[in-house]
Order: structure tokens, then C-alpha cells, then sequence
């Protein structure tokens, strides 16, 4: 006899480790695999939830005591340029972009040792080999676009991202580019191209990850207009930066039942046993 049954996602917690973010911080990651024929639609909507995808798993922070990491995204139509983002766009008007297919090679992977050893060389990436590389490149069961940019006219490599394209917006799952660079502000170049793009494409949103308070990490990206970040369950428009708090509390995290049960996911196919 053939039964019909409901794949629907299962969701594990990760051991605690050492926040990359807060000092004397410990992180724990809700995570669930991407796969299957349902890996598209399950990506939308748990991205439209404050997660992240990292190769084949989705996942958000869960942190016990802890809810600093706040999962940001631009809205695309009611973005307007700083002062500063329109000299950042006038510094890198001679980049050109290229959008590839997510296939990994070695004149991109020596840009990516030489981001990592010039802004994170003690990070967790940081011992990353070309095989790893080729994984978070490749290992993709959505729609991935690796974007390249270039001087005109030159070959060299200038930037990367590493790019998915959501029913509702693009994410922008990983950025590098040349350190030595610092005063053309490449990571906020990539940002407002892809604003650009999602303009182009009609797409409302552009995900940039997780933004944490009183990180100097992430600290450029309340710098963007029309900025929104997930808090309770929802998005809402954010306000000043100072007004969030990263404040250790033991009661700032729902019991991992109760973040499961609350999430909307997307109706699944059947499996046929």
C-alpha cells in the first residue's frame, strides 16, 4: 500500500559557540535543511522570517539569553541616497558588473583569501580552502547569481557577491572584494547596486543579513535609508540605531518549540511511501 505524507522541514538548534559579533557572547543558530523540490518556496518564506541560507541550511540566531541579531532589508522604492552614498557611487562609477552563473574559480577565490586576510583574518572563515570556497559558491538549490565587478577595461577582479534572487527581493548572501580599497567603501557600493538591480527587476526589497547593535561590524548598514529589521515576528521600520539595545536578558528568547510552531511555512508537496 502506497501512503501519501506531508515532507515537511525539520528544525535543529546548533551547540553554543563563541559570538562573532558581541564579546563574551555565546551564539546558538535555529537551522533547517534546504532541499527537495520544495527548497525554492521554503527559502522565500523563511528569508521573509529573518533567516539566512548558507549553502543547503537556513537559519536564524537563537540565542538564550540574547537578542541582538536583528535580520535587516532595505525597501527598494522608498531608498533615497545620503550625501555620502552619492560620492560612493561617483568613486566607483568605472566598476562594471557581470552577472555569472555560482560557479567558483581561482581568480575568485584569491580575491576572497585576501578580503579574509586583510579585514578578517581572525574570524571564522579564516581558514577557509578552495574546496570549502567552491561549497558556499556552488552548493546552492535555489536561484544564485554570483555578481563580478571589474574596472572597465581591466580584468582583475574587484568585488564579489554571492547573490539569491527571493520571490520578493534580493539577498545578498556574501560580499568580498580588494581590502586596499578602503576609501571607495566597496560594501556600500554593493549595496546600492543592488538596490539598483532589484529597482531594474521590480523586486521591493534587498536583504542584507543581520544587523547587531553596538557592532562595529554591521555598523554601516543603519547608515541606509528605508531600513527595516525583524523584531517579534515582524518587520518594521527602523528607528534610531542608538534606541536599540543588545542588553544580555534571559527572558529576550521564546523555547525553541514555540519559535518552530510560529513559523509560517510554505504548503509542501506530499511523498509518496
Amino acid at each position: 500500500m502506497r501512503h501519501t505524507l506531508p515532507h515537511a522541514p525539520q528544525f535543529y538548534v546548533t551547540a553554543p559557540q563563541t559570538c562573532p559579533y558581541l564579546p563574551g557572547r555565546l551564539e546558538r543558530k535555529l537551522f533547517t535543511a534546504l532541499q527537495g523540490d520544495d527548497a525554492t518556496s521554503l527559502n522565500d518564506s523563511l528569508s521573509q522570517q529573518g533567516f539566512r541560507r548558507s549553502q543547503n541550511v537556513l537559519y536564524r540566531p537563537s540565542c538564550t539569553e540574547c537578542a541582538g541579531c536583528l535580520s535587516a532589508r532595505i525597501r527598494v522604492t522608498d531608498f533615497e541616497l545620503s550625501r555620502t552614498q552619492r560620492k560612493t557611487l561617483k568613486k566607483n562609477e568605472t566598476l562594471t558588473r557581470e552577472v555569472r552563473s555560482p560557479w567558483a574559480t581561482e581568480e575568485q577565490f584569491a580575491l576572497f583569501r585576501s578580503y579574509l586576510e586583510g579585514r578578517h583574518a581572525d574570524g571564522g572563515m579564516a581558514d577557509m580552502d578552495v574546496f570549502e570556497f567552491a561549497a558556499m559558491i556552488e552548493e546552492t538549490p535555489v536561484k544564485t547569481r554570483l555578481i563580478e565587478y571589474s574596472e572597465a577595461g581591466e580584468d582583475p577582479l574587484t568585488a564579489v557577491c554571492l547573490t539569491d534572487v527571493l520571490s520578493d527581493g534580493l539577498s545578498m548572501v556574501y560580499s568580498f572584494y580588494k581590502p586596499d580599497m578602503a576609501p571607495r567603501s566597496l560594501g556600500t557600493y554593493l549595496i546600492l547596486d543592488h538596490i539598483e538591480l532589484a529597482k531594474k527587476m521590480e523586486l521591493p526589497y534587498v536583504y542584507l543579513g543581520y544587523w547587531v547593535p553596538h557592532s562595529a561590524k554591521m555598523g554601516y548598514k543603519a547608515n541606509f535609508s528605508a531600513l527595516e529589521l525583524y523584531r517579534n515576528g515582524a518587520w518594521e521600520p527602523m528607528q534610531k540605531a542608538d534606541d536599540y539595545s543588545a542588553d544580555l536578558h534571559p527572558l529576550s528568547t521564546d523555547p525553541i518549540a514555540e519559535q518552530v510552531s510560529n513559523l509560517r511555512l510554505p504548503h509542501v508537496r506530499a511523498v509518496r511511501r
